[in-house]
């Protein structure tokens, strides 16, 4: 059924979509009209006269999905749920449990639990399955599980949840949930104020700029603002974070697209808080969008010191556009350019490669561009630091064993075998043998494109009733992987170990905890108190 409509309705349904945009629609009348009609046609046929019953609303919401999924990863359907979700993600308070809860693989579980909330108040945990919410079993639930977890305050919600294999109960009192933009700042050594900026949310520059008064009342001489994981949000949260060290009218970003409307300058409108002290902005590869465009005017201006691995590479600007219902759309409406005019974008979804993903820029296709002083910096593949450090990027194993959660379900079997311990958590040498041999056991691949191709020939191999003939070569071909997957593993020992010993550290300490370890342990932030004291270098990087 799903696939029926994701293939006979796409295609009409991108006309519906824009319609009532009304720029392709003025070019293409006819065309539009003629889909439209189809489309139409189509939907009122299946429903009338398909074998079972149908449900309307299910049907146009997964065929308008699937064909926004054609376009990028970015221009989504928002139905009434996704509204009030996305909502709340500015803001970045609600009503609720206070934990990241994720869907996988059929199963809901709890992914971060935030301190002191209802949630770890009622003594979740991360990892926990939630099995049932209220009278909803989840087993067959095909809607935001999450939603069951908001409501008025004071709401009571029985939960039953599976915890290391054991079936259990809870009752939490909902309660008001705030999501700190800037959830740590500190002064550390040698007068060097340190501010996290998690998010843009709709308080993202109140919160920087308060963290920033403070750290300088307790006598910060430098400042480090930390972007790393920072998925961006508010393109004009960004530029009033800017503001905060850039002077008034600067032009921060630019906005270009096939709509003249969304031709835009983005300027500082404020005077700023502190044209000098010296900065230094950290980003890595979970950098994205907003946190690209702080990094990138930071670095076009000569304004401070962008340190760490090369950032993600979203370049592209989305609006939710109301629909009717209260539903929205939100579209990429446009591209952005810093101040030199550089676009960061990495990835262009209008060029699909053979198995229809979108192509990345090569380094040879990178086009060069001059910061206000001078200097060279690249577009095409988000903003490289002035200062790179390697070990901030991650491998590509290691970031497939993040994506697959083989870290986060190790580490869920690392915190219960010493739940309590004191200090900081640490992963031994034989935790990671353990950890290969759990990926062994659960038969967790690295996915590379040659286990790709081996899953493959054995599925055709076995549809043709010759995986017999061809059982030794597999066998020799899946040990030689092996070896090589295990070689991988070995070569980023260090790498996958620190990630399990963060996982432990959120697990015992929370998110704080993790970023006052970071103070301590980071090489990152080390690297940017030194270059900070470094005056004669840090000159030298922002001079052309």
């Amino acid at each position: 059924m799903k696939r029926f409509f994701k293939k006979k309705i796409i295609i009409p349904v991108v006309t519906l979509s824009f319609l009532f945009i009304g720029v392709s629609f003025k070019n293409d009348f006819f065309e539009i009209a003629k889909q439209i009609e189809i489309f139409t046609g189509v939907f009122k046929t299946v429903n009338q006269n398909y074998v079972d019953e149908t449900n309307a609303g299910e049907l146009m919401d997964i065929a308008i999905k699937n064909m926004l999924k054609e376009l990028d990863p970015y221009t989504v359907f928002f139905n009434e749920q996704d509204v009030l979700k996305f909502k709340i993600n500015n803001t970045g308070e609600y009503t609720g449990i206070g934990a990241m809860v994720q869907r996988k693989d059929g199963k809901v579980y709890l992914k971060e639990i935030y301190k002191g909330f209802p949630a770890d108040k009622a003594g979740l945990k991360a990892g926990d399955e939630i099995t049932q919410i209220g009278d909803v079993s989840l087993k067959e639930y095909k809607e935001d599980a999450s939603q069951l977890l908001k409501g008025a305050k004071n709401t009571q919600v029985t939960i039953q949840y599976i915890r290391q294999g054991k079936q259990q109960n809870a009752t939490i009192i909902l309660n008001e949930v705030e999501i700190k933009a800037v959830p740590y700042y500190a002064l550390l050594k040698d007068k060097t104020g340190y501010i996290v900026l998690s998010k843009f949310n709709e308080k993202a520059s109140a919160e920087t700029k308060a963290a920033l008064l403070d750290l300088k009342q307790q006598g910060a001489t430098k400042i480090i603002l930390d972007l790393r994981g920072n998925p961006g949000g508010l393109l004009h949260e960004a530029v009033n974070i800017c503001n905060l060290f850039v002077a008034k009218n600067e032009l921060i970003v630019t906005t270009k697209s096939k709509n003249t409307k969304y031709n835009l300058e983005y300027r500082t409108k404020n005077e700023p808080n502190d044209l000098e002290i010296p900065l230094v902005v950290i980003v890595d590869g979970k950098s994205a969008s907003a946190s690209e465009i702080v990094a990138g005017a930071i670095q076009d201006l000569d304004r401070g010191v962008v340190l760490g691995s090369r950032s993600f590479g979203k370049g592209l600007v989305q609006r939710p556009l109301d629909l009717s219902y209260g539903t929205q759309v939100k579209v990429t409406i446009s591209r952005y350019y810093t101040p030199s005019g550089r676009c960061i974008q990495a990835l262009d979804y209008s060029k699909k490669d053979e198995n229809g993903k979108a192509i990345k820029k090569t380094q040879n296709e990178f086009n060069a561009f001059k910061t206000k002083a001078g200097r060279t910096v690249y577009d095409g593949g988000g903003v490289l630091p002035d200062v790179e450090i390697a070990s901030s990027k991650l491998a590509n194993s290691t970031d497939i064993l993040l994506k697959n959660d083989a870290i986060f379900n190790f580490a869920t079997q690392l915190y219960y075998k010493n739940p309590t311990i004191e200090g900081v958590p640490t992963v031994s040498d034989a935790d990671f043998l353990a950890f290969k041999s759990y990926l062994k056991q659960e038969k967790i691949t690295l996915d590379t494109e040659t286990h790709k191709a081996l899953k493959i020939v054995l599925e055709n191999a076995k549809k043709e009733k010759i995986e017999g003939q061809i059982a030794a070569e597999y066998k020799q071909l899946a040990i030689a992987l092996e070896k090589s997957q295990e070689a991988e593993l070995d070569k980023n020992k260090e790498q996958i170990k620190k990630q399990l010993q963060e996982e432990l550290i959120i697990r015992h300490q929370y998110r704080e905890g993790l970023y006052l370890f970071y103070t301590k342990n980071n090489p990152e932030i080390e690297q940017a108190i030194n270059l900070l004291n470094n005056s004669d270098q840090y000159a030298s990087i922002l001079k052309k």
